[in-house]
């Protein structure tokens, strides 16, 4: 666990990008925390805490998910998010439920790589540029004493300098066709335990293979870096400190855990497929060695955050062994009128700020006033409450139909001044709200 985050602090960050439902964060922040005082926990009791997995239930739309992704983020932990309705029964065609774990050492690895990447980049960096040095002086691309070091240092100089950016330079690169075997091993392979692209990697004819490139120095310059950063970075000790951040710090957003529920009174046809998918899932929740390409990954401390609307279906439909790996459930709450328009205003990253952002890059100045925040999440609510409720996602619907206007002519508008207000929105959007079968199909 990389964070040392108290709950307050966290919730407090949570707050940044997720208006309300104080209690999921509550929740959230209180098993992270948890997962750091594990740590610091006596050794003999470090492996009996486990941890105490969350169910979400609430409608969609109401930040379930991002609760989840905001969290891996503040903890840098490996995480991903599955979608429980895409696994199979072992035994069907389609996904098992072990492939999230291979999936999660994925996360990992690519996790720890980047922070190696970031360690390196220094020394890459000056190998990238002795070799480039050595290119821009008909070398072969590897440091050679026939180059005087006053030459290298004045080459260097001129490439950080920006002056050798169009200059052209002929590299020789490691051949990337073995890319499609990577693809084709993907889904579906996953009990093979291996990628083709590793076992033809190494083959005559297939994996040493290189191609010469002619590029501009800045972009030769960038590939080079890259190149370097690979041979510095030691992809064993990647590859076991990957294992042992997805053991301890790993988090699985498991959403829709609802559409494998069993339905009420109901036995038979599919209720009998997401029983299996159910008691499939068990053991990795329970905790359980899987097999991965990178060795065996223990699941017993890696934290499991469901999600569900729980429309048709309840928690309780849930197999009881599953309910009880859960034992922590948070009902999200609907989000009001004030939320929407909090929703629009306040979050770092909100949807009023990012079409600003947009049309900015256009040179236009967009301006919402206050009362066209107040109509657009009071329409928001209507469409929700009168059709299918989908929480502030119904937001981006509205304002795409608001803004399509302004985006389509942005580059050719004469003035760069355009300005929201409350009787804009009620003039572009209201009838299309009150005509219910229209508002249907497009809202």
């Amino acid at each position: 666990m990389r964070s040392s985050l108290t709950p307050r602090e966290i919730v407090s960050e949570l707050d940044r990008y997720i208006i309300g439902q104080t209690a999921a964060k509550r929740a959230v922040a209180i098993a992270l925390r948890n997962r750091w005082r594990r740590q610091h926990a006596a050794p003999e009791l470090r492996d009996d805490i486990t941890p105490k997995n969350i169910i979400l239930i609430g409608p969609t739309g109401v930040g379930k998910t991002e609760i989840a992704r905001r969290l891996a983020k503040l903890a840098q932990a490996p995480f991903i998010k599955v979608e429980a309705s895409k696994f199979t029964e072992v035994g069907y065609v389609g996904r098992d439920v072990e492939s999230m774990v291979r999936d999660l050492v994925e996360a990992a690895i690519a996790l720890v790589r980047d922070e190696e990447l970031v360690r390196v980049k220094g020394r890459a960096l000056e190998h990238a540029e002795d070799r480039l040095a050595e290119l821009l002086k008909g070398g072969q691309g590897r440091s050679s004493p026939h180059l005087a070091e006053a030459d290298r240092e004045k080459l260097r100089a001129q490439l950080r300098a920006g002056t050798l950016d169009d200059t052209q330079v002929e590299v020789e690169l490691q051949d990337s066709n073995l890319m499609f075997m990577k693809n084709f091993s993907g889904q579906g392979m996953e009990e093979v335990g291996v990628n083709l692209q590793d076992l033809f990697k190494n083959m005559p004819g297939f994996g040493n293979r290189t191609r010469k490139h002619r590029l501009g120095a800045a972009d030769a310059l960038k590939v080079l870096e890259q190149e370097e950063a690979g041979k510095l970075i030691d992809q064993d000790r990647v590859n076991r400190e990957a294992l042992k951040r997805a053991e301890n710090d790993g988090i699985i957003f498991l959403d829709e855990i609802d559409k494998i529920a069993s339905r009420e009174g109901k036995t038979g046809g599919p209720d009998v497929s997401r029983e299996g998918v159910q008691r499939d899932l068990l053991p990795i929740v329970e905790g359980s060695s899987i097999n991965t390409k990178y060795g065996q990954v223990k699941t017993d401390h890696v934290l499991f955050i469901a999600a569900g609307a729980f429309h048709v279906s309840k928690p309780s439909d849930l197999i009881p062994e599953l309910q009880g790996r859960f034992p922590i459930r948070v009902e999200l709450e609907p989000l009001s009128n004030e939320d929407l328009v909090r929703i629009l205003r306040e979050p770092k990253n909100s949807l009023i700020k990012q079409y600003e952002a947009l049309m900015a890059t256009e040179g236009v100045t967009l301006t919402f006033t206050d009362d066209a925040l107040v109509e657009i999440a009071a329409l928001a609510a209507q469409v929700n409450d009168r059709s299918q409720n989908i929480g502030a996602r119904r937001l981006h619907t509205l304002l795409e139909r608001l803004l399509d206007e302004v985006a389509f002519s942005a580059s050719e508008l004469v003035d760069k001044q355009y300005r929201i207000d409350g009787t804009v929105v009620r003039a572009r959007l209201s009838d299309l709200v009150k005509d219910e079968d229209l508002s249907r199909y497009i809202l």
